[in-house]
């Protein structure tokens, strides 16, 4: 038998993962190789949108989004509402970017990293959402069937945070019972709960009285992100918890520990049953290959906009199927969401998508972007799942007349 070479192999591989993700990418690239689609023009404002008939806006509600846009020669325009650092976009990506290949988003962010470290890729990824908008909208697909089309659907949780204090610690147990039951009653079938409580086995109580009030079927998870209460757990009180939420059958426990501890979170993992999970302040690929080679995380949950956008989310997915680690992305709410859903469908280790907001559903939350778009629905939520757009980009389909009159003006 004729020995194949290591290189050989490498290659082989290498095509067939090209193949099998980008087929739609690379035939759109195909047929503009004799004109490449160049960026000419990167901005980024705000957009107010009014309550409707006068009325005050609701505090549950959304009025209020950053837009993206990249502008290409070919007159396609690529738009994102995704948070960002407007003035990272106006130092770095409009002089960066103008002028370059819509399609090598790649090779820019690569650029990004070298030039301002992976700590700048958090304020650009508005823009990389945008870009990849318009590249979708080039090749006249999702972005996820350009980047694998595992799946047209994504399970949702919501995350609720109540208002008063931060740490929740004035929102009465049965408020956040009543609260899930309403959440299963609409279809929906799990909802993640703030753990920052003063006396962490307040939680646990919590957990009791909700798992009481909508039965076994609704799954039930806890977001300690435990940079942001602060004040860290020890692992005694970690452990506690985790016994502690294991009997009421929580889905998982997330970030009990400071989030560059490596070993702590692997060791908890180690001896508990629910899952533990974290990343959401992770940025670029070898943060999250450090989680994975230590077994930091039974679950990896990057930020799409945080790790530094659609294409780095996807890559850390792969990296993490690669361990037989699933990776759920960490979630946003209204318009932002709108490149998660299309990364998060084409992981096949992404079953959830997180939306987060305030005690209403989300379609309520929402309903105010409505009237920048030309759909019926900003997302489309069936039976506790969000579908795929059936559009090209984003899946957006925006009234630009709106845009301009909802435009803030300095």
């Amino acid at each position: 038998m004729t020995e194949i070479s290591r290189r050989h192999l490498l290659g082989r591989a290498s095509a067939a993962a090209l193949g099998s993700c980008l087929p739609a990418f690379l035939s759109a690239q195909q047929r503009n190789r004799q004109s490449r689609v160049r960026i000419t023009k990167v901005e980024t404002f705000r957009i107010r949108i009014p309550p409707e008939d006068g009325q005050p806006p609701d505090p549950f509600r959304i009025y209020g989004y950053q837009v993206n846009r990249v502008h290409t020669d070919s007159g396609i325009v690529g738009t994102s509402f995704v948070r960002g650092d407007t003035e990272l976009i106006e130092r770095w990506a409009k002089p960066t970017l103008e002028g370059e290949d819509l399609f090598a988003v790649d090779r820019h962010v690569q650029r990004l990293q070298m030039q301002r470290g992976e700590s700048g890729v958090q304020g650009w990824s508005g823009v990389e959402h945008a870009m990849w908008d318009a590249i979708g909208r080039a090749a006249g697909l999702p972005v996820a069937r350009l980047l694998g089309g595992y799946r047209d659907r994504l399970k949702v949780y919501r995350t609720c945070v109540f208002p008063g204090k931060q740490d929740q610690s004035d929102v009465p147990y049965e408020t956040q019972a009543e609260y899930a039951v309403r959440l299963k009653e609409a279809g929906y079938g799990a909802m993640k709960v703030r753990a920052w409580r003063p006396r962490p086995m307040d939680d646990v109580e919590m957990l009791a009285i909700a798992r009481k009030a909508v039965g076994e079927d609704f799954e039930i998870m806890f977001d300690r992100t435990a940079v942001r209460p602060g004040w860290v757990w020890d692992y005694d009180t970690a452990l506690q918890v985790a016994r502690g939420m294991e009997r009421y059958n929580a889905r998982w426990l997330e970030e009990p520990f400071d989030g560059n501890d490596l070993e702590s979170p692997a060791r908890l993992a180690a001896e508990v049953d629910i899952p533990i999970t974290g990343g959401e302040l992770g940025k670029g690929i070898h943060q999250f290959l450090a989680f994975l080679t230590h077994k930091t995380y039974d679950v990896l949950q990057p930020d799409t906009r945080i790790c530094g956008g659609i294409l780095t989310a996807r890559k850390i997915s792969i990296l993490a199927e690669a361990f037989h680690v699933p990776c759920i992305q960490h979630g946003t709410q209204g318009l932002s969401l709108a490149g998660y859903i299309q990364a998060g469908c084409a992981m096949p280790n992404c079953d959830y998508q997180e939306m987060i907001g305030q005690p209403n559903l989300p379609d309520e939350q929402w309903s105010p972007a409505l009237r920048i778009l030309r759909t019926p629905h900003v997302f489309e939520i069936e039976d506790g799942t969000v579908l795929l757009p059936d559009l090209p980009g984003l899946g957006l389909d925006i009234d630009e007349e709106a845009i301009e009159e909802y435009r803030v003006r300095a």
